[in-house]
């Protein structure tokens, strides 16, 4: 469908998908408590959070891994491609945020208006999904904790101990608090690796030279990853749902989106960036290769042992533990509210109606919410202690690698559509950036289905 602007008198058309310009304020929809929460004159940063919780989930151990190794076979050649890659994600999490602001209908119900078949996927993917995800966020948010307290107990009882304390962090508590628990941890994350970025002393010039677009041989695929990975996975489709739980319900509140969510991935790209100048200075200029996988981190926390001394690998090691575990509680409230909105349109069978995504707040509280936290903890366990079933790691591999693109094709669909108000509809540049994001996914998902082990 073509573009649509608005030329309603008094309004200023938004060329990049949004919608009228707000001169004054404008009343906000109803909160999780139900209160109406009015929308500031002015989108400032005062207001931002749910970008934060969202960027901060979808960047985890693996990912910090992955971009020190790009920084140690490449150098600073790669930069430009992490800055890209936090455009990308900018772009689908703006697009996630107005689909909810824009409608007053959740991402699921978007979902399901687009046919059957949304519905069957994402019942396969979380219920696989969320069993293999949930051993290895609890794995990842314990391998810092047996580095920093050796000798303690064995890495499956510090996982245990870690998802039941995620476990109970999320139960008893609301988005509120769950926000500024993550903020917090963001920020450990934020100090550590400027303090590492800054510790390894970088090459201002090659950095600078590493933002033009230059792909050298072999690198095409760290490239694609370094632009679709880091920061990109289901946590995405949640945004809608944490904006909602934040007290954010109408078009009011898009500008204050808007920043909230470019200074979420300004922060991300700044993690990106650090550890990828700590690859290039520490790995690259010596020629040292970390192991793939959350364990390459503990090879790092060696090497700045080495290098730097222990107070240094300690403080590399809380930042570690501070990433893994944003990771962990951002899935375990996020993909669970998800659950919820999907159980319940499960249930009613019938079209939601416009405004329901302001029960977000009431979801916390709800049975399927529950259910899904303690699906992601309690089974998952069974592989911290067992070999992983070969069988349900293909499966699991080729489920997750379909979600990026499915996500980024779905919001094109919706946002172009009759089911989108016409002036909060995609314009050409969002049209452009989540086309090429959909491309980009849809090569790393055939990439990672070719390296499966078959």
């Amino acid at each position: 469908m073509a573009d649509t602007a608005d030329t309603t008198p008094g309004r200023r058309p938004d060329r990049d998908g949004g919608g009228p310009h707000h001169g004054g304020p404008a009343p906000g929809g109803p909160g999780p408590d139900g209160r109406q929460t009015p929308a500031p004159r002015k989108a400032s940063w005062r207001y931002i959070g749910p970008g934060i919780v969202v960027a901060a989930t979808g960047v985890g151990a693996g990912d910090l891994v992955a971009t020190l190794i790009a920084g140690g076979r490449f150098g600073y050649t790669l930069l430009w491609a992490a800055v890209v890659g936090c455009l990308v994600k900018i772009s689908l999490a703006e697009a996630a945020g107005r689909w909810h602001l824009a409608t007053g209908r959740t991402l699921f119900d978007g979902w399901r208006s687009l046919g059957a078949w949304t519905t069957g996927y994402f019942a396969v993917y979380v219920a696989i999904w969320g069993f293999v995800y949930g051993a290895a966020a609890m794995s990842s948010s314990a391998l810092p904790l047996q580095a920093l307290f050796p000798g303690v107990m064995d890495l499956k009882w510090w996982a245990v101990l870690c998802g039941l304390a995620g476990l109970a962090f999320v139960w008893f508590n609301r988005y509120a608090v769950f926000e500024k628990v993550m903020t917090l941890l963001v920020g450990v994350m934020f100090v550590v690796t400027l303090y590492l970025a800054v510790r390894v002393t970088p090459n201002l010039g090659r950095a600078l030279a590493g933002l033009a677009p230059v792909l050298p041989d072999g690198s095409l695929i760290y490239t694609l990853g370094l632009i679709g990975g880091v920061g990109g996975t289901i946590t995405l489709a949640a945004y809608g749902y944490w904006v909602n739980a934040k007290g954010w319900t109408d078009t009011s509140w898009i500008k204050v989106m808007r920043l909230d969510n470019r200074v979420a991935y300004l922060t991300t790209g700044v993690f990106v960036v650090a550890m990828l100048v700590v690859g290039a200075e520490l790995l690259h200029s010596s020629g040292i290769a970390l192991a793939k996988g959350d364990k390459g981190l503990l090879d790092l926390s060696g090497i700045l042992a080495d290098r730097y001394g222990t107070v240094t690998s300690k403080l590399f090691l809380v930042g570690f533990f501070a990433t893994s575990l944003t990771s962990l509680i951002g899935v375990w409230h996020g993909v669970s509210l998800m659950f919820a909105d999907f159980v319940a349109h499960f249930r009613s069978r019938g079209a939601a109606t416009p405004g329901e995504a302001a029960a977000v707040g009431a979801r916390e509280r709800s049975l399927p919410f529950r259910a899904y936290l303690l699906w992601l903890t309690f089974p998952p366990m069974a592989l911290l202690f067992l070999d992983q079933p070969f069988g349900l790691v293909i499966v699991y591999g080729v489920i997750g690698a379909f979600f990026m693109p499915f996500l980024a094709v779905t919001l094109v669909w919706l946002l172009n559509s009759s089911r989108t108000p016409a002036e909060w509809r995609n314009g050409p540049l969002s049209n452009g950036v989540l086309g090429a994001a959909g491309l980009l996914f849809v090569v790393l998902c055939v990439q990672q289905v070719r390296e499966l082990p078959w």
